[in-house]
């Protein structure tokens, strides 16, 4: 049960340039929910990260840090619920690496320049062949005003989706700046499973 929290205002949350965000249902865990998202960032994003301090990590997680230390040119980011592609070895790597993979291909870019993300049910194997089959469709529906829409796309056991907004005038320019985050009970330890963009 939320405590002080209630749903976010699609309309209130700013979009932000140079981000668009597509939001398809691929059937990862359930049929009939959004399930999987894609973050397309125009060239000359910034984007920086920061990672559990768990000493066992998800290979979505490994393969970020990986690819962040290798180039700070990244233009997309794939999210998916129902699996979080955790516990899962070697394989969880290899399926990590495809969905960046297939994502790429779509995109005309480079695996590396694109971050994975999962959560959800660990401990099973990604079904790596329907997210790369809604990949086309998460990518058609990309919008800038896509938060909303996205903060329900990432949720696991949440309650409501989670988002925030906010504008403000630094040295004469607005700045604007929007967030959303999955998990519930999920920083803690140390990051924990918890996700934000």
């Amino acid at each position: 049960m939320p405590v002080n929290l209630s749903a976010p205002v699609a309309a209130d949350l700013l979009a932000i340039n140079g981000v668009r965000i597509g939001i398809t249902e691929a059937g990862v865990r359930k049929a009939n929910r959004k399930d999987l998202t894609v973050f397309l960032l125009d060239e000359g994003a910034s984007v920086a990260g920061v990672f559990t301090q768990n000493r066992f990590c998800a290979a979505p997680v490994q393969i970020c840090q990986e690819h962040l230390a290798a180039t700070p040119a990244v233009r997309a980011m794939v999210i998916n619920t129902g699996n979080a592609n955790a516990g899962t070895g070697a394989a969880g790597l290899a399926n990590a690496r495809a969905t960046c993979d297939a994502l790429a291909k779509e995109m005309g870019l480079k695996a590396g320049e694109i971050l994975p993300f999962s959560t959800g049910v660990i401990m099973e194997e990604l079904p790596v062949d329907r997210i790369v089959a809604g990949l086309p469709k998460a990518i058609a529906a990309a919008k800038a005003d896509n938060w909303g829409t996205a903060a329900e796309g990432i949720m696991t056991t949440d309650t409501l989706p989670k988002a925030f907004s906010r504008s403000v005038s630094i040295g004469g320019k607005t700045i604007s700046i929007t967030g959303i985050s999955k998990g519930a009970g999920m920083i803690r330890p140390n990051m924990a499973t918890m996700l934000g963009f």
